[in-house]
């Protein structure tokens, strides 16, 4: 029966970091992956599928990755894959595919044996190909739905969006006095309070944007416009913000103004879920699926 050697699966490590060290913000898993498979010639038993499903490629280089997680090469946040400078610093010592593939494992069983988690007589190998599995398991899970609800919060009407930040804002605790109907909103969107009447400061502007683009720094100079001293400034866009906004949004020294992308926005809708009303879940209505999670 082929199998992958520790030679080829190094070998496929090594082609998956220099991808990851080209896009320093990260990689979706799907699109790492797929840039792997046409950095690289797949033999035809890499090419082919599992009985349970799947490609042959991506389970060995998603069993691989866990090592390198692990070893703190590796970073893997909702689907995203980001390289560390760990990572790195590793690629760069040790170029022989073997060794480099050869010591992610070692520092992954470095970590097995401080985080026990099963019965002592069970054999190390099948004992670790359980928890990559685990692993594997739940990061593909959260890769689906991550993705889907990134898909489903892109595709909703702007002013749906819009609503969906303010009823947000509610369940934090946030008096919404204002929600700007269609047509022109004189750069704010909602007007939010601390206080029912608002006599407490401060006063919260916000600018909604439902985009796959990144906000620039140009839009985010325009909004610091209409913020007043006494007001903050939030900022929330489903595509980010360059590096140059988030910039300018921190060095401000007269205007407090706070940026949150799709990751916070989304976090914070779960974190705040249960103090929703039920007609504001509707405008993302989310429900919670256990799985086995892998050891932290």
């Amino acid at each position: 029966m082929p199998e992958v050697t520790r030679r080829r699966t190094g070998e496929l490590l090594r082609k998956l970091f220099e991808i990851l060290k080209a896009a320093p913000e990260g990689l979706q898993a799907k699109e790492a992956l797929s840039a792997l498979a046409d950095a690289v010639s797949l033999t035809d038993y890499e090419s082919g599928d599992y009985q349970a499903g799947g490609r042959r490629f991506e389970q060995i280089v998603r069993f691989a990755t866990v090592d390198c997680v692990k070893a703190g090469w590796l970073l893997k946040n909702k689907g995203l894959w980001t390289l560390t400078e760990t990572g790195w610093e590793a690629y760069q010592e040790l170029k022989d595919p073997e060794l480099f593939y050869a010591r992610a494992t070692k520092l992954y069983r470095q970590w097995r044996a401080a985080h026990p988690t099963s019965e002592p007589d069970k054999e190390q190998e099948t004992e670790e190909t359980a928890a990559k599995s685990v692993s594997i398991t739940f990061e593909q899970a959260e890769e689906q739905a991550w993705q889907e609800i990134k898909e489903y919060l892109l595709q909703m009407p702007p002013y749906e969006f819009q609503d969906l930040v303010a009823a947000l804002l509610r369940a934090m605790g946030y008096f919404v006095s204002w929600v700007a109907p269609p047509g022109k909103d004189g750069g704010t969107d909602i007007i939010a309070l601390v206080d029912p009447l608002g006599t407490k400061p401060p006063r919260i502007k916000v600018q909604v944007k439902r985009q796959k683009e990144a906000v620039n720094v140009q839009a985010v100079r325009s909004f610091i416009a209409v913020i007043g001293e006494s007001d903050v400034g939030l900022f929330v866009c489903t595509g980010g913000f360059t590096r140059d906004a988030a910039d300018e949004a921190r060095t401000q020294e007269k205007r407090r103004m706070r940026l949150i992308d799709l990751d916070e926005l989304v976090d914070l809708w779960v974190k705040y879920y249960e103090k929703l009303t039920e007609e504001a879940r509707q405008h993302l209505p989310l429900k919670p699926i256990y799985f086995l999670a892998p050891a932290p």
